[in-house]
């Protein structure tokens, strides 16, 4: 292993792309802990104290900024604004004819995609930087004092936290792209991979202190065990054989091949693990925003909803959580994979299933391999979003639990991508790459 990692910085186009990756990793990692102007650094440390950050809302976002939401910096919105922004234009294809014509018309539809997905982006990162910046005003954020975060809330100061902080995310989404074009990898999915590392020190130091180390080692063999699960699901691949026939163009001879196609046992990913969290955020959003007046007792409603669909631990919340991800893996799979599609594409092209006649056999059979391979992908992606629920209330470790969820997927995912484009890179300049 030693050797290969010498091989990589032994190549110097490699070595200057990942140098200049490293740079744009740590530039990401100073931003995110820059304080905003106006921002009482002092406060916002007082008010981390307090502990009152604990719960699905704040720690998945924050997860997702590398510890920048909670320090109220110039990266406090991370990248959440584009995640969102992708998937709201990737489900709008299925929706706008205009979208799914540019999805097809290959680069330049998808250069047009891409822009709009930067306009959603800032849209988004405004509205953010809005709700941030109220929350943040009134001391919801963090639980404590009003003013004890920006002790200047006029008019001016706001507007100017509103702009460093949406500007902030159109400065990410720039270093993204400039690691997908110079760099090492698709830019934005390694500084989403470089946020949730961010806090695996921090989280694996929480169980050492508080569980202590008979604890901690059972927590490290259970996320390697976890890892090499996840490594396994996400290679493995059901392929569908497809044959093409022979064809006469002009006077050659063209078809004849055989190949097949790779359909992923977790196809989804983690979109349905991301929509199952957004959507059971919302029962805490709307605790915060009806906080009862003090001395005053909360309605039943209010109460039924803190008892069951607030902190994670309830098992209301934890079936909750796993039949939605099921739910929302089927969703994302029948959206994105078209049947009819694809059996057309191999029709015009002389490809069919061996066995299995061209045209609707075809799509029918593709539909119900889908079915089938979909399930088993659904139960998987259910089981290690609730990983970090169930190590919070077996063992009572953070619900930044480091090894399960929506961070160990991404990671993984990430990381087995990444090594990938690596080896691709080096077996381009020698007989071997970075895998054996």
């Amino acid at each position: 292993m030693f050797s290969a990692i010498a091989r990589v910085f032994k190549t110097p186009d490699l070595r200057r792309k990942i140098w200049f990756t490293i740079g744009i990793i740590a530039i990401y990692r100073i931003g995110a802990y820059t304080p905003a102007p106006g921002v009482d650094y002092n406060g916002v440390q007082q008010c981390l104290a307090l502990g009152n950050t604990e719960g699905g809302l704040y720690s998945f976002v924050n997860m997702f900024s590398g510890g920048a939401l909670l320090q109220v910096s110039v990266f406090a919105l991370g990248i959440m604004p584009y995640i969102t922004a992708a998937i709201i234009v990737q489900l709008l294809r299925v929706v706008i004819p205009r979208f799914e014509a540019l999805q097809r018309e290959g680069p330049q539809g998808q250069a047009k995609l891409t822009q709009y997905t930067r306009y959603l982006t800032i849209a988004l990162a405004l509205l953010n930087a809005t709700t941030l910046i109220s929350m943040a005003r009134t001391g919801a954020l963090l639980g404590c004092e009003p003013g004890q975060i920006i002790p200047n809330d006029s008019l001016p100061m706001i507007l100017l936290l509103v702009l460093v902080m949406t500007t902030g995310v159109a400065l990410i989404m720039w270093l993204g792209e400039q690691i997908t074009e110079r760099g090492v990898g698709n830019g934005m999915s390694i500084l989403i991979f470089v946020s949730i590392a961010a806090g695996f020190p921090a989280a694996l130091g929480d169980i050492w202190t508080v569980q202590g180390w008979r604890v901690f080692a059972g927590v490290m063999v259970l996320g390697l065990v976890i890892i090499a699960l996840v490594v396994l699901v996400e290679q493995s691949q059901r392929r569908v054989p497809v044959q093409y026939a022979k064809r006469q163009v002009g006077r050659r001879t063209v078809g004849g091949s055989s190949t097949y196609i790779p359909i992923k046992v977790n196809m989804a990913g983690v979109i349905p693990v991301i929509f199952s969290s957004s959507v059971l955020m919302l029962p805490s959003v709307l605790v915060q925003f009806n906080q009862p007046a003090p001395g005053e007792e909360p309605s039943r409603v209010i109460q039924l909803i803190q008892e069951y669909l607030v902190g994670g631990t309830h098992p209301v919340y934890m079936a909750l959580f796993f039949f939605l991800t099921i739910f929302f893996t089927y969703f994302y799979v029948t959206i994105t994979f078209n049947p009819n599609e694809v059996a057309e594409n191999m029709r015009k092209y002389g490809g069919f299933i061996p066995g299995i006649r061209a045209g609707k056999p075809t799509e029918s059979y593709l539909a119900y391999v889908i079915s089938r391979i979909t399930f088993p992908g659904s139960l998987y992606l259910g089981l290690i979003a609730l990983v970090p629920l169930i190590a919070f209330a077996a063992v009572g470790a953070s619900q930044n639990f480091p090894f399960g969820g929506t961070s160990i997927l991404i990671m993984v995912g990430v990381g087995l991508t990444t090594v990938k484009q690596i080896n691709a890179q080096m077996e381009q300049r020698n007989y071997e790459g970075l895998l054996r």
